[in-house]
């Protein structure tokens, strides 16, 4: 069996190689050997740290090298980049494999048996776009399959651009005063919301009354005539699952109209059944079955694995202190800058950057601004220009998008958990749609959310056993609390300031959890 060979020639290839920091390899590598031999979908979570290091790759390039027809690899371009420049010729060339490799954005022609790269965007829009360029019943591999939710929701998500009414208006010259009346009416809708961090606002039924009356005069005409991208929107626009909001552009006097389902579990369901699909990636579910992420994408009956951290290599170490106010206490900020104050002063001897994560942007720019008081131009404000002994401080986003560049820092401080704010429009609109069918809003949305974006955020501190300070007391005093900190094992607590905390020896003295 394939499952045999695999084994074989990779615990070969990693004998010859020396020894190798991951002990999955030869398991994960069967699993997939034996997911495609099967047929059957699976899906295999492992560590955030394991991920962030791209120590999983060489398991299931073996299965997908020695398949003896053709399969397909699912992974961003930054990481096609890689395989193609690293690992996939050392395998190729060591077990001495004619297998083509090709990354392309189209399916190479009926003879190809070989391995196919294409990226998440190109997979996913062939099938929700009904294109079926690639055929069916080819084994397929989803690396990072963690983000599948927010790949099919940015590709189904449709956008009308301020040039997008001009080409509305060219196709109806006969309907150029009904077109540009409803865009003055919405401009000045749209512009009588207040102001918030997020720049945009939820459509409410002003807003969609206005458009709906534009929508029936273009029945009423020939609404066939209008350009794709207003055909698209119209389709999905009253459907009952969208999500509407406007980006505002208060400067220029302009918005863009965005149209999102709230769910895509929908338009995923019958992919699933094309093919026998791998998902490889981090933070699916709490739950060994993952069922709130098979829930999300459509995913019926499955193999469900799950690789924790190493519990002796990838341990963080946690200051998780007591008594701090709630974040939503006027107090906190003072506390916050305390504790701030205090890890900057610990950590002052250790080489190396630290980076703070405030969400909340007002409290960003005081905390910023007070710290470059104290610390001077160290300070620096969501920038990749940093020096070793900078203090970077940040969203959650600009950390978890720029983390591989901007390296390992000595120290991650984050003031709140990542929980999303009900102060952005978009997420106040998704909760809305919760509430609507009397769902778990917080269980099904919010708190998942947090639990991955936090297993992204420590990630690359697990390397090096590094401290991660958590200001928010929420951890502590609140039901959630526990899921929280499974969702970061392993670690070891600590809740005192010492210096010791910042040299790797000191943390084989303490308990893991």
């Amino acid at each position: 069996m394939i499952e045999v060979e695999v084994h074989q020639q990779l615990h070969a290839f990693l004998r010859d190689r020396g020894s190798d920091p991951w002990p999955h390899h030869l398991t994960i590598a069967r699993l997939i050997a034996r997911a495609f031999r099967l047929r059957r979908n699976a899906l295999i979570q492992i560590s955030a740290a394991a991920k962030y290091q791209s120590l999983h790759r060489l398991s299931y390039l073996a299965p997908l090298m020695f398949w003896q027809d053709a399969v397909i690899l699912v992974a961003p371009a930054i990481a096609q980049q890689q395989l193609l420049r690293t690992e996939m010729p050392l395998l190729s060339e060591w077990m001495k494999l004619k297998k083509p490799i090709i990354a392309a954005d189209h399916w190479p022609g009926s003879h190809f048996k070989g391995v196919l790269l294409v990226t998440p965007e190109i997979w996913l829009q062939d099938y929700l776009t009904q294109q079926y360029q690639f055929p069916t019943d080819i084994p397929t591999l989803i690396d990072g399959a963690d983000h599948l939710e927010r790949w099919a929701r940015q590709l189904l998500t449709l956008s009308l651009q301020p040039q997008d009414w001009e080409q509305l208006i060219w196709c109806y010259p006969q309907l150029i005063e009904p077109i540009r009346e409803t865009r003055v009416k919405l401009t000045r809708i749209i512009f009588q919301h207040p102001e918030n961090p997020y720049a945009c606002a939820l459509f409410e039924p002003g807003e969609r009354h206005i458009l709906t009356r534009l929508y029936q005069t273009l029945m009423v005409s020939d609404i066939t005539l209008s350009p794709p991208i207003w055909q698209q929107f119209w389709q999905h626009y009253d459907t009952g699952h969208s999500l509407l909001w406007s980006d505002i552009n208060r400067q220029q006097g302009s918005f863009t109209l965005h149209c999102a389902p709230m769910v895509v579990h929908r338009p995923l369901q019958g992919l699933w059944s094309r093919q026998p699909t791998v998902l490889m990636g981090t933070g699916f579910d709490l739950d060994s079955e993952a069922k709130l992420f098979r829930h999300q994408v459509g995913l019926g009956n499955l193999t469900c694995v799950q690789f924790a951290a190493h519990r002796d290599s990838e341990a963080i170490q946690l200051y998780l202190p007591d008594g701090l106010p709630m974040p939503n206490m006027p107090s906190f900020q003072g506390a916050l800058l305390k504790q701030l104050y205090g890890l900057m002063t610990i950590s002052a001897g250790a080489d190396g950057s630290t980076v703070i994560i405030i969400e909340d942007t007002p409290m960003q720019r005081q905390v910023a601004t007070l710290m470059a008081a104290e610390f001077g131009s160290r300070v620096q404000v969501e920038t990749t220009d940093l020096n070793p002994q900078s203090i970077l401080i940040t969203g959650w986003n600009f950390w978890l998008q720029t983390q591989t560049i901007l390296g390992i820092p000595k120290l991650l401080v984050m003031a709140t958990l990542p929980i999303p704010s009900l102060e952005d429009p978009r997420v106040a609109g998704r909760v809305a749609y919760y509430k609507q069918y009397r769902q778990d809003w917080f269980r099904l949305y919010l708190l998942p959310t947090a639990l991955r974006t936090l297993q992204g955020a420590i990630a690359p501190l697990r390397r090096c056993q590094g401290v991660v300070a958590l200001l928010d007391n929420r951890v502590l005093h609140r039901s959630y609390g526990q899921q929280i900190l499974t969702a970061i094992s392993p670690y070891a607590r600590i809740n005192y300031l010492d210096e010791s905390l910042f040299y790797p020896e000191s943390m084989s003295s303490r308990k893991r959890c």
